[in-house]
Formats: C-alpha cells, structure tokens, sequence
C-alpha cells in the first residue's frame, strides 16, 4: 500500500512534495547490523524512510535501527561459479526483532541527543515523526511490539527529553499508526486515527490532547492538505468504491469555528487528488466504471481550470464488459463489492468457465467505481479467451471502517473466505451460465494463501488453482504485519494452527500449481518449500515453478513469463 509522506513547506502541508529527503551526511556505525537514516520496520506503520528534517533545516532526525538480534535468512544466488548465498535479517513472528531509536543530528551526521523512549519494551515501534512548526519538539508514536497500545509523545530536540503524552490509543485487535501529524501553527495539530469513532478520521489536537473530530462521518478519510485555513480531504462517505475531495475551514485560536464541509469533486467515481506546488491547484485524475480516464487541473474551490492529456490504457478496446455490484458478507452485516469480467461475444446459451482472482488481505481493495471496476490487463487477457473473471473484496480489506477491517484477526482466511465463498455462491445462483464444473482460483501473497486456503478447504468447487508467494504459515512471516493481526503462536496457538497450510496438504486435489521468485525477501522460500516437503512426504503430487533470480513480485522478462504461465496453466487444465 503506498503512503505518502507528509511535509510542510512555506506554512502550507501537502501530500506528494516530500521533504524528508536525505540532504545531510549521516552517523556512521562500524557495528554489522547497526544503521542510521534507512527505513525500518519492514515498512509498516507508514514508514518509508529513516531521515526527517526540521522544517528550518538546521537539524535532522535520524532512525537507528539494531538489528543484531534478528535472526538472518540465507537466500541462493544462482549468478556467481558456485552459487553463493545471501543473507537478510528477517525478524519472524515471536522471535527477536529489531531495536529502534530516533537521534537527532546536525548536518554533518554529528549526533546531538537521542529521544529517550521509555515506554513498553526496547522492540517497541516509533512512527509518525514530526517536528513542532518551531522545530524545539519532535512528536513521535510510539507504538508496543504488541500492537495493542500507542502513546503519541512529545520529546524536547534540545536534549532528548520526554516532554509530555498528548495522547493514547488502546485496542484489543490492534493498533496501527499511519500518518505523521499535521500542524495548522505551533500549538495546534491534525491526527488521523480509526480507533475512536470507528472509522479513519481526522481530529483537530493540541498538545494537551484531542480537541474535536473534524470529519464526523462513517466514512474512511485521507488528509490531503491544509492551506490557508482550510482543510483539504478525500472521504469514501457517498460509497466504499467511490472517493471525493472536500474542504473545511478552520479558523479562530481562543474560539475554533468550523465551517461546513464542501464538496470539491462532483462527478461519481473515483478521485486520486494531488496537490500542485503553486499551492492554488490541484491535479484530479478521476474516472468511473462507464467513465474513461480523465485528468483535470482544478482551483481550489473544485472549478476546473483545464482537461489535461491522459493516455488511455490499452485495454480500453478490449470489447469485454464488466460489471460491478454487492453481495452480503457470510456474516450478514455487510455488502461486499464485486467486479464481474465478461468474455468477449458473451453468449447466454452457452457455460462458461470461471476464474476467482483473489487477493482479500489488509490494506487492499481491489473493486472500485474507476474505469471498468479496476481491471487488470490478465483479466482482460482471460475475458478475451473466453472465461469470466470474479474479483471480490471481503472483510479484512480497507476502507470500510474498523469492525470490517478487524474482523479477520486472530484468525487470518477465515472471514475472507466465508465471505468470498458467500459471494461465489451467490455469483451461481444468479448466472446459469457458469460451468460449476469449471472453476479456478488465483492470487499472489496473502492472495496465494487465500487461493491456497480455497481449494484446499473446498475441494468441490475449485477444480484448478495457481498460488503465487503464498504465506503457508504466520509463524515464517515479519513480526511487524504478521504479530499485529495474528499475535504469535505463543499467544494465539489455536489461530495458528487453524490457519496454517501445513494442516491441508491431505486436501489437495485436482490442479494446483505455486510460482515463487527464490529470492523472495517478502514471503521467504521457507513457506512453499515446505508445503511442498510434506506433499512429498505425504505422497500428494503439485506442481511447482521457481524464479530463480526474482523476489516477491516478478519484474522484466520473468514477469512475462510469468503471466504466460498463469493463462497456460488455466488454459491447459481449466
């Protein structure tokens, strides 16, 4: 999932002009396994660098990441003589992870103070930094290994000390910290959290604590900016598939008044919004399910100043139809959205075969209303061949608010597939058409385990799979993602073992292939390797295909290749 950083410039904060950039040189360790200024965390909790500089640039913040007692993963490198290996320090669920602290340095890499963190344990997490306007405090989140508790510090950038708590959050799912703070002056700030109200929303604070929520709807909203008193956001509150940009004026110091929230984007469908650095503009790429690709640069009162070029994809010509819709969860309180993508001269008399293309992980969502639901190229490939494809999002995927994202913890695949196989079923019902004798599955990553956990867990409807980067047990996969919805199998043994791969080998049947790059850095070899081991074991056949010089996600030719693979294997077996 791809979060932007949050930076202030002039007075004005916008999303998309960074400025916790590497400007300065940085400290130094001689120590294997100690490092200054990279980013830590595997990327989670909205990390994506480790330098942050004060907004006067005379000083910058810097992680220290000790990663000594992380445990390290050899991965095979095929391009030497003999073969080498590399090794990664990979921090696995309910094993030693890494040690994180924030020194602030001058621009010569010269540290001047640490931030003295004392809450929870040393393999605590520190997110969200951001400096005060006046550059005297840095605000950090400082989040517990457990991911059940945060506390929004103060600390001095004097000299390191602890300042105040602003505020706390508590959850017996989880916590998950996102987003830096956005100052409006010196005192007064913008958060973001799900964890009061709900839903993501934004709360006016100061640093005594929370003053108000802002977006007082149930709907997912993003910060965007805030400019000349106004507070610039995208909210999902007309539909989960649909994404606006509004405005609300804040004013007032002794007395806040707010005024009443504007809609800025009226078309129907979904809007990506960027700011643009003459700080009057904003560029709005929008599109819906009938609606082609558009971009417009727009004043900031939503008036459009001029359409600008936008090359359209090329499967716009695909003369494959899509449609999109609901169904109710497997529990009843929710509609999921689906996409359904038709094949070419789609004849109702006849039975065609049907693909689940599956992802169904946190942070993801896979149905939208922007131009023909969000499709894929693969998908129009497939339609084009003669199948259709179904893509559904379920709970546990984002912006739906907190029960419908919590909802899979402690429990991963669970809820997901009850809910996608809620959907299938109802997708049967209502089209004749489909051959329920012909139906496959796909996905990659947390995908792969879904489509894995689907054919294996219903044996009678899924007759072709193909798995790519599959986790097949939450004990081999990070700390960070895999203890905040899972805890550890210390703690949680019956999840784990109810969740694991490793139990349904006996359940493979039919065809079922897994693809995975062998220097996967992400979902490590150890996962697949060993379902295949005890298929072996066990005398149950699969199919197996390696990318011997490719990571998580293929790139290039391997890519490519890739893709002929997935269409050759539902081709040939589907």
């Amino acid at each position: 999932m791809i979060r932007r950083a949050i930076a202030i410039l002039g007075g004005v904060l916008m999303l998309g002009i960074p400025l916790f950039s590497q400007d300065f040189p940085l400290p130094q360790s001689n120590e294997e396994g100690i490092v200054y200024g990279t980013s830590v965390s595997r990327n989670e909790f909205g990390i994506e660098g480790g330098v942050f500089i004060s907004p006067d640039r005379t000083r910058q913040a810097v992680y220290r990441k000790d990663e000594r007692a992380v445990s390290q993963f050899p991965l095979l490198d095929i391009n030497t003589r003999t073969g080498s290996l590399m090794h990664i320090r990979y921090p696995m669920n309910g094993m030693p992870s890494e040690h994180i602290d924030l020194c602030v340095c001058d621009t010569l890499g010269n540290i001047l103070t640490t931030l003295k963190v004392t809450d929870f344990t040393d393999e605590r997490y520190l997110t969200g930094v951001t400096w005060a306007p006046d550059c005297q405090s840095i605000f950090v989140q400082v989040l517990d290994r457990e991911q059940h508790h945060m506390h929004l510090n103060e600390y001095s950038a004097l000299n390191g000390e602890f300042i105040r708590t602003v505020l706390t959050e508590e959850n017996e799912a989880w916590v998950e910290p996102l987003d830096p703070l956005c100052f409006i002056d010196n005192d007064y700030f913008i958060y973001r959290t799900d964890n009061r109200d709900g839903y993501k929303s934004l709360y006016l604070c100061t640093r005594g604590g929370v003053v108000s929520r802002l977006t007082k709807v149930d709907a997912d909203v993003e910060l965007i900016a805030w400019q000349d008193n106004y507070l610039y956001y995208t909210s999902a509150e007309k539909s989960p598939v649909e994404n606006y940009l509004f405005r609300m004026k804040i004013t007032g110091r002794s007395k806040i008044r707010y005024g009443k929230p504007e809609l800025l984007t009226p078309e129907p469908g979904w809007h990506s919004i960027r700011m643009n650095r003459d700080r009057q503009s904003f560029t709005d790429s929008f599109s819906s399910l009938r609606s082609e690709p558009a971009r417009y640069k727009r004043n900031l009162d939503g008036s459009i100043i001029e359409k600008m070029e936008m090359k359209a994809p090329a499967y716009n010509y695909s003369q494959c139809d899509v449609m999109m819709g609901t169904t109710p969860s497997a529990d009843g309180q929710f509609d999921n959205y689906y996409r359904l993508v038709c094949p070419k001269d789609f004849d109702p008399s006849k039975k065609y075969p049907l693909i689940v293309y599956v992802y169904g992980g946190p942070h993801s969502q896979m149905v939208r209303n922007s131009w023909m639901g969000q499709i894929r190229a693969w998908e129009v490939r497939m339609a084009q061949l003669g199948y259709f494809v179904y893509v559904q999002d379920n709970r546990g995927t984002s912006n739906r608010g907190a029960a419908f994202e919590k909802a899979i913890n402690r429990a991963c695949g669970q809820a997901e597939m009850a809910d996608q196989m809620a959907g299938l079923k109802a997708l049967l019902d209502r089209c004749p058409w489909l051959d329920r004798d012909r139906i496959g599955v796909h996905g990659w990553s947390y995908g792969g385990f879904m489509t894995i956990s689907l054919f294996t867990n219903y044996p009678d409807v899924f007759k072709v799979a193909l798995a790519g980067g599959p986790v097949i047990d939450w004990k081999w996969y990070e700390v960070m993602y895999g203890e905040r919805y899972m805890d550890t199998p210390e703690t949680n043994p019956e999840g784990f073992e109810l969740t694991s791969l490793m139990n349904q080998t006996q359940n493979v049947h039919g065809k079922l292939l897994i693809c995975q790059g062998a220097i996967d850095n992400t979902v490590v070899w150890e996962h697949s390797l060993s379902f295949v081991q005890k298929c072996i074991m066990e005398g149950v056949q699969l199919d197996y295909f390696p990318y011997p010089c490719d990571e998580h996600n293929m790139k290039g030719k391997a890519r490519d290749h890739l893709y002929d693979k997935i269409t050759g294997w539902f081709t040939e077996y589907l």
